[in-house]
């Protein structure tokens, strides 16, 4: 029987915009408030097409009063105005998240999330494919889903890694140098283990090893691989401009010289293409401001 979430359904299997992840997440997430909607909710035998501003509105209390995280019911508005968009229902949903209580979210703390990787730890997990994989992700600041769908042979364009559309959060493409003979020698050990492929093993799917590389990585302590790419960003911005960021000590934006906020501007800017984040004001959540 249809339903609003075979609507959602079937509206994803025809459009397959962003990456496998994306588009994952987002079906994943638009079913999930179909559910919602028609049970906990109560709005029964709906459809897509019978979204009406008050259910909206009825998700956001929702989630608020469950303390979903900001940046989560942010990523959750965008998959609604996905729907929207491609429905022409764009009449539907308010235009800015401020206009349901959404309140902005927090980029910087100038706390440090940074972690380097513990060698010693690394020793104790089995799969060579969850090692090399972590590896990259602490020297080339990578995200999860790229060091796992990477396919090394392709990537390595001699003194830059490139990055494939479809590896890539958003699917967009990105190029990240490659500047160090550590950076060379992980590279060429994970061309080895995956010879013409990527570093998800043959007989597993990204789903599956997904799962098995977080669960590896936890039973030796290696938690929040994010972190990784926190430290490869603060390194790299020591790197472009000179000093430490200010989530290690540096000085803050506001209290450098003219000269220096030039420097530190082109820093942050390098740093935005290389961690593949269309604008530069993200960067500070990695290095502060």
């Amino acid at each position: 029987m249809k339903d609003i979430v075979s609507d959602f359904t079937q509206l994803c299997n025809r459009n397959k915009d962003g990456s496998f992840d994306t588009q994952a997440k987002r079906v994943r997430e638009l079913k999930a408030m179909g559910k919602l909607l028609v049970g906990e909710l109560g709005f029964r035998k709906m459809r897509a097409r019978s979204i009406k501003p008050k259910h909206i509105v009825a998700l956001v209390e929702h989630w608020k009063a469950q303390g979903i995280a900001v940046s989560t019911i942010k990523t959750r508005m965008s998959y609604v105005r996905w729907w929207a968009r491609k429905k022409d229902r764009q009449g539907v949903v308010y235009k800015t998240n401020a206009q349901y209580g959404i309140s902005n979210r927090q980029y910087v703390t100038n706390e440090s999330k940074a972690w380097r990787l513990d060698e010693s730890k690394l020793e104790g997990v089995k799969s060579e494919h969850v090692r090399i994989s972590i590896k990259l992700a602490a020297v080339f600041g990578l995200r999860t889903e790229e060091v796992l769908k990477i396919q090394p042979g392709i990537a390595d364009q001699g003194c830059e890694l490139w990055l494939k559309a479809s590896w890539c959060k958003g699917g967009k493409q990105r190029f990240v140098p490659i500047r160090t003979e550590q950076q060379r020698d992980i590279l060429n050990e994970a061309k080895a283990i995956a010879g013409k492929g990527s570093l998800i093993p043959p007989s597993k799917s990204y789903s599956q090893h997904q799962r098995h590389y977080y669960y590896a990585l936890r039973t030796v302590g290696l938690i929040k691989p994010h972190g990784l790419r926190h430290q490869y960003a603060q390194d790299r911005y020591f790197e472009l401009a000179g000093w430490h960021c200010p989530v290690m000590g540096g000085a803050r934006r506001k209290e450098l010289t003219r000269e220096q906020k030039q420097i530190d501007k082109r820093a942050r800017k390098e740093l935005a293409l290389e961690l593949g984040h269309e604008r530069i004001n993200v960067v500070a959540n990695y290095i502060g401001v």
